[in-house]
């Protein structure tokens, strides 16, 4: 094991500007990588330049469209001359309320935010890293398959799973790896940007301590995890220290396995 796993490696963060992501793209940089920070907020290049001393880059992309990931990809490989590793990190429950009371247009929203960046983005990058004859994508899910009051979420996170575990035996062959982990609740810095930009009512705010109270017990710890603890198996999973895993969905929820 070395303490510069990702020396020579080009790795592109998605949802890099904030909560882990930011700390799975600055914890790639730190060990060696030339990391390209993706992220639709405006200060993306301001957190690519806390990596003092390291090759990074911020870039601004919408990657809730496919033109978004493929320019992110495109980027990284001018940039830097190819990629080998993507970590997709963009995602998060919108809102949080009993499935009965989404509107349809809430139920899409939640979709395109958790299932559609990283499938457009494992797609943008697969030519990237068949030119370079193989490389890793790690996919950033959640323990939030099971549930309450986060339904859409969950189905979008399912999916992750199943791309996680089907791209994974597809593309073995090729020398790709793609392997995710499954986040439980997460205590993080306020979001510079909101999950929710139209803010909670009072009764979202009711439904989102039910939310909190029940992942928090269904830890065996009673407690959310730090960002240090979901960055740590993101970095394995994404180093040449894991080339033996893949099509693994990997759970670090405190023993809650979703």
């Amino acid at each position: 094991m070395s303490a510069q796993r990702f020396a020579d490696k080009v790795v592109v963060v998605t949802g890099a500007a904030q909560g882990i992501g930011r700390g799975v793209a600055l914890g790639v940089a730190a060990e060696g990588g030339k990391v390209v920070f993706v992220d639709r907020a405006d200060f993306v290049a301001d957190v690519a330049a806390e990596a003092k001393g390291a090759e990074t880059a911020g870039f601004i992309a919408d990657l809730e469209t496919y033109a978004g990931a493929a320019s992110a990809m495109a980027f990284a490989a001018a940039r830097f001359g190819g990629i080998d590793v993507l970590i997709n990190g963009v995602g998060g429950a919108i809102r949080m309320r009993p499935f009965a009371e989404f509107e349809p247009e809430q139920i899409d929203a939640e979709i395109r935010r958790s299932l559609m960046p990283t499938l457009y983005a494992c797609h943008a990058v697969l030519p990237h890293l068949l030119a370079r004859g193989g490389g890793t994508i790690v996919n950033i899910s959640s323990n939030a398959t099971r549930g309450i009051h986060r339904v859409p979420y969950s189905a979008a996170k399912g999916g992750v799973n199943a791309i996680t575990q089907s791209l994974a035996m597809e593309y073995a062959e090729r020398n790709i790896r793609v392997v995710a982990t499954a986040p439980g609740g997460t205590a993080a810095p306020a979001r510079r940007i909101p999950r929710n930009a139209d803010g909670d009512s009072a009764q979202e705010k009711i439904w989102m301590d039910e939310a909190v109270r029940q992942v928090t017990d269904s830890t065996f710890f009673k407690r959310y995890g730090s960002i240090d603890e979901q960055v740590a198996p993101i970095l394995f999973l994404a180093s040449d220290d894991a080339s033996y895993i893949t099509g693994t969905v990997l759970p670090v929820a405190g023993g809650d396995l979703g």
